[in-house]
């Protein structure tokens, strides 16, 4: 598959573009700073861009089969709206150019919960702009799945479990390559098509 790829320089872009080449799709990589992915592989293209321009990303997504976005903010405590623009921009061009599968990360904090109160509290001003981003992607009218998970880790594994409109049962971490693999499985996959995914270790 051609895979478009939105924040690929990001801890967890990394991974699915290197996941995404080891199983043998072809990767798009839009990113901000080309010269920070050092990847030459073939099947990777690197397109400067700005992930909040409609027409930048519709230029480059052409004759992809899917969108992944693993934006995130540099500063969860600073205000900004980085993650609804883009996912506004992201919509849009698919939606011009005929893409129609987004998979996207989002938090689980989202969740109902104490914990997840505390943190939603902490980082109010990320977690109110990944809210509105998730809004304006589930009413895209693109075939999107949202994938919720924990703290993020830099462990080596894969595996996860996954929970449909929850998070699973005593998932505090998940690695971010566990995260790369259930984004691309679902891809792969054709799973959980309109639906907010918990995710964890």
């Amino acid at each position: 598959m051609k895979l478009f790829v939105i924040g690929a320089t990001g801890r967890t872009g990394r991974e699915i573009v290197q996941q995404a080449l080891a199983r043998g799709h072809h990767v798009t990589a839009f990113v901000r700073s080309p010269e920070s992915i050092a990847s030459k592989n073939e099947p990777l293209t690197v397109i400067k861009g700005n992930a909040m321009d409609e027409n930048e990303l519709f230029n480059a997504m052409q004759n992809h089969d899917a969108v992944l976005s693993t934006l995130g903010p540099h500063e969860v405590f600073k205000p900004s709206s980085m993650l609804h623009d883009s996912a506004l921009a992201t919509t849009r061009a698919m939606n011009r150019s005929g893409a129609k599968r987004l998979v996207v990360l989002s938090a689980a904090a989202h969740f109902p919960g104490i914990p997840n109160r505390i943190a939603s509290f902490i980082m109010r001003n990320h977690m109110r702009d990944s809210l509105a981003m998730e809004e304006i992607v589930q009413g895209s009218g693109l075939d999107w799945t949202i994938a919720r998970p924990p703290r993020l880790t830099q462990e080596e594994y894969t595996t996860y479990r996954s929970r449909e409109g929850a998070a699973p049962k005593m998932g505090f971490t998940l690695a971010r390559k566990a995260v790369a693999a259930f984004m691309l499985d679902a891809i792969e996959q054709e799973k959980h098509f309109h639906k907010i995914v918990g995710i964890a270790k």
